[in-house]
């Protein structure tokens, strides 16, 4: 069941958060705080330690200044993000987590894409609203959070008044998240895994759990659930997505139950059924022999159509109905 059908989660006169004149006076002392974060980076749970305001870099990959692969209108996000105009989707460079199914590998795990000041990425979020799009959407934003609020300060200044969509992996760190409190209006975070030992296998991140449902507390604190405009257009809340992995549904499961009980059973989840093998999984090349794939061979395959359904099937058992509309 799609959450438009519900009038309870509708919004007549929707407005971004940051409108908020609390919110205006607030800038200048959360970027102050937000740039300090780099001085001993702070900004993800790898809190690597680093002095990025000096150009430093480590698991990251990223210094000072933000790096942008590409930014335009994206039609491929959920219904209710896309709607008629598209999502204004800011794609970066760089990940905190190394997953090693990633799809975007080339993009994740590497340098590619243009160094951007906050101005510079400014000017991408009013050109984004400029086209028409009905949000500006930051994906992959958990290691550059900082660099992020500089940019929405600018950008507020500017004439942004279209809602901000926080698209990550839920690897957040809750200062870096409570400096968005007011400034995020749609959080969509991925919850991936629910035991530490299939983080530290496949993201080489064994805190990934703990940090996510961290993570998804403090997220669905500042804007609960998702509630849409009377087109069906998200303005405000949490939008949970979920991948299904092969061979995974008891941990898909426990991760349905806790973000019924813990957050609301109305929280609208994307579950999806796009995995592929990538990266690392199933690749044989110069970088990974044979034996090394064999490492992931029990998910180097696609989900199979009963795996999907009864992902499904788990979900509404745990209490959960909104789904996205493609469901």
């Amino acid at each position: 069941m799609a959450c438009e059908d519900n009038d309870r989660f509708t919004v007549t006169s929707p407005h971004p958060a940051y409108v908020d004149s609390a919110v205006r006076s607030s800038m200048p002392q959360r970027v102050r705080r937000a740039v300090e974060e780099l001085r001993s980076c702070r900004a993800c749970p790898r809190e690597c330690g680093i002095n990025r305001l000096d150009n430093e870099q480590k698991v990251c990959r990223t210094g000072r200044y933000a790096r942008v692969v590409s930014a335009s209108p994206h039609f491929g996000e959920e219904d209710c993000l896309r709607g008629s105009r598209g999502s204004g989707t800011i794609f970066f460079s760089g990940c905190n987590l190394h997953c090693v199914f990633c799809q975007n590998w080339d993009i994740s795990q590497g340098d590619s894409g243009t160094e951007m000041n906050a101005t510079a990425l400014a000017d991408v979020m009013i050109a984004l609203q400029d086209h028409g799009c009905h949000n500006v959407n930051f994906v992959t934003p958990e290691h550059i959070a900082p660099q992020v609020v500089e940019a929405i300060a600018e950008a507020i200044d500017r004439g942004l008044c279209v809602p901000i969509v926080y698209n990550t992996s839920a690897y957040d760190a809750l200062s870096s998240l409570r400096l968005m409190d007011g400034l995020v209006d749609i959080y969509m975070p991925d919850f991936k895994f629910w035991s530490s030992d299939t983080a530290t296998r496949l993201a080489k991140a064994k805190d990934y759990p703990d940090r996510a449902k961290e993570a998804l507390l403090e997220m669905h604190r500042q804007v609960g659930v998702l509630r849409l405009t009377p087109a069906g257009v998200a303005c405000r809340g949490v939008l949970v997505r979920h991948l299904v992995m092969p061979g995974q549904l008891d941990e898909s499961a426990a991760i349905f139950h806790w973000l019924a009980d813990e957050l609301s059973a109305d929280t609208y989840v994307n579950i999806m059924g796009q995995y592929q093998p990538a990266y690392e999984v199933g690749r044989v090349d110069a970088l990974q022999n044979a034996a090394g794939s064999a490492r992931y061979l029990d998910i180097n395959r696609l989900p199979a159509t009963d795996e999907i359904k009864a992902a499904y099937e788990a979900a509404r058992a745990a209490g959960l109905w909104r789904f996205d509309s493609r469901a």
